[in-house]
């Protein structure tokens, strides 16, 4: 029973709840946006005892939506989306008990849109017809501009509109791709029909035609991502959103682009996905954004800016795990994906918590903070080293099983790739050292106070799963190697078979 309606559950409670909170008093907003993303999260949890890791496709509902048009309701998880859909119903109740003190006007708009914006986000995951994939994906859009534009930092307007440009564009692009692939199939089949699987099963012939589908897909992707050079909107948005929105941008949102690509793009054109010239652009991108994300983030006076750009190197990675295709690298970038939402996300948390004591995000504002919030400095401190990927915290197991995979495929690449991980100690270790450890020589730092019961509810559930999953991995990569191994003899074999039929 569970199975045939939670992930149509997951979907329609957060709209309902957010109707709710609209109509309900002002002071009980944030509480009641609490209680729905808990729920939320409770009708969440079982997904993982009752997935079967070998069942491929599993909780599938799957009914008619608009049947003239070949549109249906499809919706199902695998390995591969499984803890996407965790993680977002993880990151929600944080990011709602994080936005407790800081969010003091139009408290009803703000919760009701973080509601709809995790309808958005799990639709993206759950979503096996195209249609329905492109109405979340566009969904998600409307309340992460408002959030950002309303709510955010001085320059709000600006970074979210120029978000919305970006991001609207490629879907734009997207759209217009999903419909000539399904009338370029539905001439050829006589079905015409948005279902992942029939498109998937019927989608070889393209010749040049892929070529262009899959650059439609990719530049939509590729912005989500965002893949270096497309990845300019992406600093504004994190530095002027609030933090819950930095939190759900980074932790979620990002992750949309290399799932669409994991999901999508490769399944669907795998000859032109592996293709030599092709492969050797997304190598050489991914290789870019790693390095030169850190370089930049060493460079950051702001704290909030350093990890924005830190997320372009750490996605840099997951790019070069899904184009090195081996069963490490796959695994790999899905663990980076899972990694980066825990980690990053409790990093924006923290410099959202110290610009609530000191109304700056500088690095320079700060220094010898631990003498005063020692618990709030170890915190940084355990979640920095996470991020740079120390063994024995979950940041490491994703980089070392990319770097492995992406070994086996392209050895000068994984070289280069592994510079990244010193390249993050050496912007990250400095603005460690900067805030918490150099002298505390400003007034205004010797009277901040340490992290409150509602912030360490925060961060405790974050630093847990950061420990755990460095310690023992096992778990997820049970569950999520069935689907990876999938994936990659699907796109193998379809693209060997494409190109013999040419």
């Amino acid at each position: 029973m569970y199975r045939d309606w939670v992930l149509t559950a997951l979907i329609v409670w957060p709209l309902v709840a957010a109707a709710g909170v609209l109509v309900a008093p002002p002071r009980w907003a944030k509480h009641l946006a609490l209680a729905a993303s808990l729920v939320e999260f409770g009708l969440s949890v079982p997904l993982w005892w009752t997935f079967a890791p070998e069942g491929g496709v599993q909780f599938i509902r799957d009914a008619p939506w608009i049947p003239d048009w070949g549109i249906r309701y499809t919706v199902g998880v695998d390995g591969i989306s499984l803890f996407m859909v965790l993680l977002t119903t993880f990151l929600v109740p944080l990011s709602v008990v994080g936005s407790y003190s800081y969010i003091t006007s139009r408290e009803r708009g703000f919760y009701s849109l973080l509601l709809v914006l995790t309808s958005g986000m799990l639709g993206v995951f759950v979503a096996l017809d195209l249609f329905l994939f492109y109405v979340m994906w566009e969904l998600m859009l409307i309340p992460m501009y408002f959030i950002i534009g309303v709510w955010g930092g001085e320059r709000r307007l600006y970074a979210a509109i120029k978000f919305f440009i970006y991001t609207f564009f490629g879907s734009l692009l997207m759209l217009a791709a999903i419909l000539v692939l399904v009338h370029v199939v539905g001439q050829r089949t006589g079905v015409y029909s948005f279902a992942y699987a029939h498109l998937l099963a019927h989608i070889g012939g393209l010749g040049s035609l892929a070529f262009w589908l899959f650059g439609a897909f990719f530049l939509a992707f590729a912005i989500k991502v965002p893949m270096f050079p497309f990845h300019t909107w992406l600093p504004d948005a994190h530095v002027e959103a609030p933090t819950a929105g930095s939190v759900l941008l980074a932790g979620i949102l990002l992750k949309m682009g290399t799932y669409g690509f994991l999901r999508f793009a490769l399944p669907l054109f795998p000859a032109v996905a592996l293709h030599p010239g092709v492969q050797q652009i997304v190598v050489v991108l991914a290789l870019i954004g790693i390095v030169y994300g850190g370089l930049v983030a060493m460079v950051q006076p702001d704290f909030k800016k350093l990890i924005a750009y830190s997320s372009v190197a750490h996605l840099g990675f997951v790019m070069l795990g899904i184009w090195a295709l081996t069963l490490q690298s796959v695994q790999g970038a899905l663990m980076v994906m899972i990694n980066h939402g825990i980690s990053t996300g409790a990093l924006f948390f923290l410099v959202g918590m110290l610009y609530e004591r000191r109304h700056s995000r500088l690095i320079a504002a700060f220094g010898g903070i631990a003498k005063v919030v020692p618990m709030l400095a170890a915190v940084l401190t355990v979640v920095s080293l996470s991020s740079i990927g120390l063994p024995a915290t979950n940041g490491f197991v994703g980089e070392f099983l990319v770097l492995i995979g992406v070994f086996r495929s392209y050895p000068l690449a994984a070289l280069v790739a592994s510079t990244g991980v010193i390249i993050a100690a050496m912007y990250l270790l400095p603005a460690l050292q900067r805030v918490i450890y150099n002298p505390l020589d400003k007034p205004a730092n010797e009277k901040l106070p340490d992290l409150s019961p509602r912030e360490l509810a925060v961060l405790v559930p974050l630093i847990a799963c950061i420990l755990w999953i460095g310690v023992y991995p096992q778990p997820i990569l049970r569950r999520i190697e069935p689907a990876s191994r999938q994936l990659i003899q699907t796109v193998r074999l379809n693209a060997a078979s494409f190109s013999a039929a040419r």
